[in-house]
């Protein structure tokens, strides 16, 4: 089964690989965003989960991610693991291409 991520507004799709997270899935495919320590420390990768559900494997702060934004939908890229098909939307960012050799994904740019 092939889980992807749909990132908005954009509504660039990129594969995820098992047990990937979403900032690894999109800088696979040559994407980033606004990312800070890459760890779950910062909390500069914050997105709104709009559909589908994650998963932590390594440690996320309360003081980086409280109880209240997770209830919401808040999610860090670099530390959110797809538990299938999931929809994320930037804050005021917006997707850059990072590697303009590899190939393209489905999806604007």
């Amino acid at each position: 089964m092939t889980v992807t991520v749909v990132v908005l507004p954009t509504g660039l799709t990129v594969p995820v690989a098992n047990g990937e997270t979403i900032l690894a899935a999109l800088s696979r495919a040559g994407y980033t965003h606004t990312v800070g320590c890459r760890r779950g420390g910062c909390g500069m990768c914050k997105v709104d989960l709009r559909a589908g559900s994650i998963r932590y494997d390594g440690v996320v702060a309360e003081s980086v991610l409280a109880a209240e934004e997770r209830a919401a939908g808040t999610c860090l890229t670099c530390r959110a693991v797809p538990c299938g098909d999931v929809v994320v939307e930037l804050r005021q960012d917006r997707l850059r291409r990072t590697n303009p050799f590899l190939p393209r994904t489905p999806g604007p740019t």
